[in-house]
C-alpha cells in the first residue's frame, strides 16, 4: 500500500512538472508572443517590426552609419567597399560587429546565424533576396542609394524607433551646414565642379549625388552641365574642358589594384586638364573618395562638411 502511494505521488509530480513546462514558454517564445510591433512602410511594402529591435543587421554602408549615429550598434554589417573590413572613420564604432558579406552579395547563412530581429537593406542592392531575408527576420528596405542621404536616414530612424534621436542628428547636421555656409560667404557664388576617377571611367557629378546634395545644402553654385537633378555623366578624355569650374574637387575610387589611381594619373597629366582654369589658379583639390562619395552616410556627410570648411579657409587665404 505504501509503495503504491509513493508511485502515485511520483506520477503526479511528473505530470505537474510537465504541465508547468507547457504553461511557461521559453524566453524567445514569450518575446514573440508578447513583444509589441510597429508597421513600417518601405520600398518593398509594409512590415511588422519589433517595437525595440535589439539584434539589427544592416546591409548597406550608409545604413550602418545611420544606425551608429542613432545609437544602435548592429550585430552584423556589410563590408566596406574599400575597408578591411570597415571604413577607417567607422573602425572604432564597429569593433566586435560581424561582417556579413558585401552589399551586392550578403551572406544569408551568416545573417541567419546572428539571429537578428530586424534586417535593414536596400532595394537597389538586394531586391532579389528580399523574400529570403524576410524569412530570417522582419526586413525593411530603402529604395535608392544615391542623392539625398537624409531620405534613407529618416526611414532607418523610423524602423529602429529612434525618430526623436534622428531629428537631433539632422538638426546638428543642419547647424553645421549653416556654419559652413556662413564661413563661405561670397565663395558660394563660385561654381564648384565635382569629378571622380575610377578604373577605366571618369565621371562629372551632378546634384543628385552624395557630394552634390551636400554642396547644394551649403548653397554653392555649380557649372551648368552639373547643375541638373541627375547623378553623373561619364565622359571621355576630349571632354576634359567640361570639368572646369571656379573650384574643382576630384576624388578617386581605387580597390587596391591601382586601376583607379592610374586613371587619375593619366587624366591629370593631360594638357587639357592642366589648361583648366581651376587647375591653373590652384583651385583644384584632391579629396577623400570615401568621405565625399563612397560611404554615403550621415557620419561621412558631417566629415565632408568639416573637410569642405577646411578648403574654404584655404581659398579665402589665397586672396
Amino acid at each position: 500500500m505504501k509503495k503504491k502511494l509513493i508511485s502515485l505521488l511520483c506520477l503526479f509530480t511528473v505530470f505537474a512538472l510537465a504541465a508547468v513546462g507547457c504553461s511557461q514558454p521559453s524566453a524567445s517564445q514569450s518575446s514573440e508572443q508578447t513583444g509589441k510591433t510597429r508597421t513600417i512602410e518601405h520600398a518593398m511594402g509594409k512590415t511588422q517590426v519589433p517595437e525595440h529591435p535589439k539584434r539589427v543587421v544592416v546591409l548597406t554602408n550608409e545604413g550602418v552609419e545611420a544606425a551608429l549615429a542613432l545609437g544602435v550598434k548592429p550585430v552584423g554589417a556589410v563590408k566596406a567597399f574599400t575597408g578591411n573590413p570597415w571604413y577607417k572613420h567607422l573602425e572604432q564604432d564597429l569593433q566586435g560587429v560581424k561582417e556579413v558579406g558585401i552589399e551586392h552579395q550578403p551572406s544569408l547563412e551568416t545573417i541567419s546565424s546572428l539571429k537578428p530581429d530586424l534586417i535593414i537593406g536596400n532595394k537597389m542592392r538586394q531586391e532579389k533576396i528580399y523574400n529570403q531575408l524576410s524569412a530570417i527576420a522582419p526586413t525593411v528596405f530603402a529604395d535608392e542609394l544615391r542623392g539625398d542621404w537624409k531620405i534613407n536616414f529618416k526611414l532607418y530612424a523610423k524602423a529602429l524607433n529612434k525618430e526623436a534621436e534622428g531629428e537631433k542628428v539632422l538638426a546638428a547636421y543642419q547647424q553645421k551646414v549653416e556654419e559652413v555656409r556662413k564661413n563661405a560667404g561670397d565663395l558660394l557664388k563660385q561654381k564648384v565642379s565635382m569629378v571622380r576617377f575610377m578604373a577605366g571611367k571618369t565621371r562629372i557629378y551632378q546634384l543628385d549625388s552624395f557630394s552634390g546634395v551636400i554642396l547644394k545644402d551649403v548653397g554653392f553654385a555649380r557649372p551648368e552641365i552639373q547643375n541638373k537633378n541627375d547623378f553623373a555623366i561619364e565622359i571621355t578624355r576630349e571632354r576634359i574642358p567640361e570639368m572646369d569650374g571656379d573650384i574643382l574637387f576630384y576624388f578617386t575610387y581605387d580597390q587596391g589594384d591601382n586601376k583607379g589611381n592610374k586613371q587619375e594619373q593619366e587624366w591629370t597629366q593631360d594638357p587639357l586638364w592642366k589648361n583648366l582654369n581651376a587647375v591653373k589658379n590652384n583651385r583644384a583639390f584632391k579629396v577623400d573618395d570615401v568621405i565625399w562619395n563612397t560611404a554615403g552616410g550621415v557620419k561621412a556627410a558631417n566629415l565632408m562638411l568639416d573637410q569642405l570648411n577646411g578648403y574654404i579657409n584655404q581659398l579665402k587665404n589665397q586672396k
